[in-house]
């Protein structure tokens, strides 16, 4: 009865403010919403603001969901000491307080942010890029009292759980770097900054030595999707994720080094900095050269496989945004990306097109803050249309769920994905961050406060922030007028260039008059969501390629060593000729699938593990090992923890070449999709080091499960050589404790 009743004051006052609205004209308007007045609409249903402090919605879930929904938000929180926003447009102003309100239901006791309504705790990534959306100047203290929360006892940033035991799988942890600068732009507190220096310092070397790819782009999945059947073809194994090169982690670890140089210099350290610099302008290269796809008009999201690495030319939304945000791309390339980056009605995917046989969450799916990164990448390129669907994508969500929601399902806007959460600390800061880093234009540098307004048409008009809160001072800013360039700027009524010292203090008032200037028009990539094709399975047999057939399919491609050799409508293919093969399927519209899992009928030596043993060496330690250890070839395996000797192998190599080592291991430390105990060591040829073999999590007390590691590229001569692996301090993982797995063998494969 309760809820029919509020359900009913709901609707008439909708209908009052629907009719007040009725003759406002559409501030964004897509096949699938439309934001009119103080109102947005999808199909049946509503959403407004009844004042600048409540938002009522008619929004029902699907039907059996079981995440509960909101359909009214009200003011909780004094909000009193936080910036107050005056629009002309009643509904952005209640989803910026909306978003101020919940960000103070995220502050925990402990002075630390917490990532949702459902999710406890400070998370590595969540946190970090909620500080460089809001959360620096929102809330500075309890921002970096959560940063210190993620660094370990060795002083190193601590990557959270996650794939296959953690780092270096997951590899994008420096994006703690670029929160822990922004905070010192913030509060230009010089402590802070020697604090962080040795921290980023020791983290990116130890990725210099581990997640660092002969390419120059950086090893480990992409930023954020750490749900590895999310975003990747079933078939790769949380090793073969390690050693993908993807665009966004790679470009967090480009300015990562470059945020290391700009603190070097700020500290004095001349020699350093010029080093940061120059090895983050390799990485820069390598995403540009590698990763840039011509005929898309917008960045691969990473390459993958085994021995030869492909690209997958999905776009992926948050790392075209961090190209365009952080100047890898170039200002022509930046404006090509916003045309060409598909957004569906709804916006832009965390990643497109979508993978056919998996439920939405990353794959599939919108996330607010991601959208938000969209939005603020598309207003620095100058694409007005793409601005503003963009800024209408989290913006819709916000006002028909009444809350900062985690995701939304790409196909119709609901929030039925695999997991879900209100209060979302990140999806919270990207609302904010529209607002004040978009059409207020507020970037913080280390010196000062630099002004870039940039306001679409639709958005012209008077928006006040007053009681904005920076350093020793408290600013008023006016925003008139619309367009991307400044007319006039005034601080406390006289002229003023559009930067603002770091040390003025006091109570001060700007007011930015803009040119009312026509914004050249540009492209949107409006599409509707598409499902690319199922990935083949393929084997070997009688000589021959064969895979199953895929429904509606068009063609296959068929890679041997990673080129495409050959296209054909039949599922087998003649393989006498040794390689790695793989295939794609290709729908009539063109869409590829994911490449089938790499299949080598090259010859492989084998060499086993000296000292070899049947059962665990350390029985006073429990490994969780309950049952007789089996799938093991030869005469056993070989344990080996941090303590364990080095292990000499000698290997006999029949001529010159290129050739592929990888170790054959089990680990049972931990399950596949998270805790920390990724096993690692290092690998040398005749006393030089090669590289490191990555070992992850196979499945808790998983001991039979034998698997894989990476594969390790060298040129070797022919004759004996002698092979060394063994643990260095740079190999220790996020567990610290433990590091430790079961050796089989070693494969050494000539691929060239």
């Amino acid at each position: 009865m309760k809820q029919i009743k509020f359900l009913s004051t709901v609707l008439l006052s909708m209908a009052a403010i629907g009719t007040a609205n009725a003759a406002d004209g559409d501030i964004v308007a897509t096949a699938a919403y439309r934001w009119h007045g103080d109102t947005i609409t999808q199909a049946e249903y509503m959403a407004t603001a009844p004042s600048e402090y409540e938002i009522v919605s008619t929004y029902s879930a699907q039907p059996g969901y079981g995440f509960p929904i909101s359909r009214q938000w009200k003011r909780k929180n004094d909000l009193s000491a936080y910036p107050h926003l005056t629009t002309g447009n009643r509904l952005h102003a209640a989803i910026y307080n909306m978003g101020l309100d919940e960000m103070v239901n995220a502050v925990e006791p402990d002075t630390t942010l917490r990532t949702g309504k459902e999710w406890a705790g400070v998370w590595t990534r969540d946190v970090s890029y909620s500080i460089l959306l809001s959360m620096a100047y929102l809330q500075p203290e309890a921002s970096r009292i959560s940063l210190m929360k993620k660094v370990n006892p060795n002083g190193v940033i601590i990557q959270d759980t996650g794939s296959g035991g953690a780092w270096p799988v997951s590899s994008d942890r420096e994006i703690w770097a670029l929160a822990a600068y922004e905070i010192y732009k913030v509060t230009g507190d010089r402590k802070w900054l020697e604090y962080i220096y040795p921290i980023i310092k020791k983290s990116l070397a130890d990725d210099s030595l581990t997640v660092a790819s002969g390419s120059g782009l950086r090893k480990g999945e992409t930023s954020f999707i750490d749900w590895r059947e999310q975003s990747h073809p079933r078939w790769m194994q949380t090793v073969d994720i390690y050693n993908s090169e993807a665009l966004g982690t790679t470009i967090v670890h480009a300015v990562a080094l470059r945020t290391l140089a700009e603190i070097a210099e700020e500290l004095g350290h001349g020699k350093e900095a010029k080093q940061y610099f120059e090895e983050a302008k390799k990485i820069e290269d390598a995403v540009n050269s590698q990763l840039w796809l011509d005929d898309k008009g917008y960045y691969a999201m990473y390459n993958y496989g085994r021995n030869f690495p492909i690209i997958n030319p999905r776009a992926e939304t948050l790392g075209e945004s961090l190209a365009v945000i952080y100047d890898i791309a170039s200002p022509e390339r930046a404006k090509t990306i916003t045309e060409n980056n598909p957004t569906t009605p709804f916006g832009a995917a965390i990643f497109f097109p979508q993978i056919a046989d998996m439920p939405p969450y990353h794959n599939n799916a919108l996330w607010p803050w991601v959208g938000a990164y969209w939005a603020i990448a598309n207003a620095k390129a100058g694409n007005e249309a793409g601005t503003m669907e963009a800024i209408g994508a989290v913006f819709r969500p916000a006002a028909l769920f009444a809350t900062n929601k985690e995701n939304f399902v790409l196909d119709n806007g609901d929030i039925a994905t695999e997991l879900n959460s209100s209060n979302m600390l990140w999806c919270l800061a990207g609302n904010l961050a529209i607002t004040n880093r978009i059409l207020f234009g507020i970037n913080f540098e280390p010196k000062g406060l630099a002004f870039k307004p940039f306001v679409p048409k639709v958005l012209g008009g008077t928006r006040t922030l007053d009681n904005f809160k920076y350093r020793n001072a408290t600013l008023s800013i006016t925003v008139k007028g619309f367009g991307s360039e400044i007319k006039s700027f005034t601080l406390n009524g006289k002229e003023h260039k559009p930067f603002i010292s770091g040390d003025i203090k006091g109570d001060n008032r700007i007011v930015i008059t803009m040119a009312d200037n026509e914004i050249a028009p540009m492209k949107v990539n409006r599409t509707p969501n598409v499902k690319a094709p199922l990935t083949p399975i393929t084997w070997f047999a009688d000589g021959m390629l064969q895979w199953n057939p895929i429904e509606y399919i068009a063609k296959y491609i068929v890679l041997r060593d990673g080129k495409r050799i050959a296209t054909t409508r039949q599922t087998s293919f003649d393989a006498s000729h040794p390689g790695e093969y793989q295939v794609i399927g290709v729908a009539a519209d063109g869409t590829e699938s994911f490449a089938s899992e790499p299949r080598s009928n090259r010859a492989k030596t084998i060499v086993q593990m000296p000292g070899e043993s049947t059962s665990m060496l350390s029985p006073e330690i429990s490994y969780g090992a309950t049952e007789t250890l089996a799938g093991y070839t030869g005469g056993g395996f070989k344990e080996i923890d941090k303590a364990t000797a080095p292990i000499e192998l000698t290997v006999e190599i029949p001529s010159d070449g290129i050739y592929s080592v990888a170790a054959r291991y089990a680990n049972g430390n931990g399950p596949v999709n998270t805790e920390n105990k990724c096993a690692i060591r290092t690998l040398s040829i005749d006393g030089k080091r090669i590289g490191v073999l990555v070992m992850p999590q196979r499945g808790v007390a998983n001991w039979n499960d034998w698997g894989m590691s990476n594969y390790l590229h060298m040129p070797l001569t022919a004759g004996k050589h002698t092979v060394t692996i063994d643990y260095r301090p740079e190999n220790t993982n996020m567990n610290i404790d433990t590091n430790h797995a079961l050796l089989d063998f070693i494969t050494i494969e000539k691929i060239d």
